[in-house]
């Protein structure tokens, strides 16, 4: 049987791609999962019984949590909202380093950095275990950014703190916070997939912001410390 020598290189070469797409979604799934996991959900109740859903602003996040169940659960949801998103994308990492890296190119890893990022803040805000509901993403953003470039965190961060001093409303600190990792990004000649997270998750997040900005534009939107029934519903 006369043999041209294809079918074992090119078999060969599909099993190594299919295998490389297959851990790849996998990787990005978990990597939802680990963003759905409902922090503040389950805060409210285990301390209250309540569905914080169905408090405040509906949101899950630390900042509803905070008006609703008060400042120690809002610092705990706060920090592991943030370790959510560094665990999501520090699984890639730890992948390339101690995993099997011939089975995923290093080529991808910025790539496949960016999409589990992307898929860790879809998580928190359509989380699978509340009929796709959740908070606005922004404490997970800032996990994810602390594993992307520790640097651009540092700044978003900064930004952020800077602007509530200013402000005292956390909506309006969010989306300059959200507005910063796209120039930071580039400030810091992060690789064109990183850039790209910056705009998309930037964008994403403003968009989760507009019953925000509807209430920022009416002058109704509460401030740090005021109250939901005086003030109206807040952001994440």
């Amino acid at each position: 049987m006369i043999s041209f020598g294809l079918s074992d290189p090119f078999s060969r070469f599909m099993n190594t791609t299919t295998t490389a797409w297959l851990w790849s979604a996998g990787l990005i799934l978990v990597a939802y999962l680990f963003g759905s996991i409902p922090t503040g959900y389950w805060a409210g109740k285990l301390l209250k019984g309540i569905d914080i859903r169905q408090e405040g602003s509906g949101s899950t996040g630390a900042t509803n949590v905070l008006r609703t169940l008060g400042k120690v659960p809002a610092i705990a949801v706060l920090s592991i909202d943030i370790l959510k998103g560094m665990g999501a994308v520090g699984l890639v990492s730890v992948w390339y380093q101690w995993g099997l890296p011939d089975s995923i190119p290093e080529a991808w890893q910025a790539a496949l950095i960016t999409l589990t990022a992307i898929a860790a803040i879809v998580g928190h805000s359509k989380s699978i275990w509340l009929n796709f509901t959740g908070g606005k993403s922004v404490a997970t953003s800032l996990g994810v950014l602390c594993v992307m470039n520790p640097w651009v965190a540092l700044g978003t961060l900064s930004s952020f703190l800077v602007t509530i001093a200013l402000t005292r409303i956390v909506s309006i600190s969010s989306i300059v916070g959200a507005i910063a990792v796209s120039v930071l990004m580039i400030i810091f000649q992060q690789p064109f997939p990183y850039v790209l997270f910056g705009i998309v998750g930037g964008i994403y997040v403003i968009v989760r912001h507009k019953t925000n900005i509807t209430r920022l534009l009416a002058g109704t939107e509460p401030k740090l410390g005021q109250k939901l029934e005086n003030a109206g519903a807040s952001t994440d």
